[in-house]
């Protein structure tokens, strides 16, 4: 039984590192779609030892460690400054930082996403125009627990050619983050003051 739970876990993290190969190399993050191109590639299209999302981002962590150790940091790096700088354009939004950039697993496809909070989505709109900063709008789905899920507008733009995506919830809307895609937990956010600290604490490491 013990040796049928070891193999049980060594494809599980076979499929995890396989996965997270797919992820840094195709650049996107569709979890799902790596796991199921991972089963293809070791033949293993059947199991029920599927790692899990966070699994497979840990794996992520490593390669990119093991790989990318010199120009993954510099990348993360350069997007938390984009992150620091858009959000404190978005101030009157109580901007929050989630996902990749936040996380600490973006790279040079990756986009800094923002989110932040408004009485109505307009306001968000006349406030880009009004700086004259051109954007496209969107739509994403958010989910908050068991079938809950919202429609939020999403505008997207350029900042220093780093892509930058807002997504705008209402101000009376609920107050607990979303659930994340990647592991179904709350969704982590980080005010300015938060990743401020997080980009001094990078510097300092690299002086050290």
């Amino acid at each position: 039984m013990a040796h049928h739970n070891s193999k049980a876990q060594q494809m599980r993290q076979r499929l995890a590192q396989e996965a997270a190969q797919i992820l840094m190399e195709s650049g996107n993050r569709d979890f799902y779609a790596a796991k199921r191109k991972a089963a293809e590639h070791l033949d293993a299209v059947d199991t029920r030892n599927m790692p899990s999302n966070s699994e497979i981002e840990e794996a992520l962590m490593t390669y990119q460690r093991i790989f990318r150790a010199d120009s993954q940091p510099k990348v993360l790096r350069k997007l938390r400054q984009v992150a620091v700088q858009a959000m404190r354009f978005f101030v009157d939004f109580r901007p929050r930082l989630v996902g990749s950039v936040l996380r600490g697993t973006a790279d040079i496809h990756s986009r800094v996403t923002l989110h932040v909070f408004a009485h109505t989505p307009e306001e968000v709109d006349m406030f880009l125009f009004h700086h004259a900063i051109p954007f496209e709008t969107a739509e994403k789905r958010v989910r908050y627990g068991g079938e809950s899920t919202v429609t939020v507008p999403v505008y997207r733009f350029l900042a220093e050619e780093t892509p930058v995506e807002v997504v705008v919830f209402p101000l009376d809307g609920p107050h607990h983050p979303p659930l994340s895609p990647v592991d179904g937990k709350p969704m982590r956010r980080a005010d300015l003051a938060r990743v401020e600290k997080l980009l001094q604490q990078e510097c300092e490491g690299k002086q050290s």
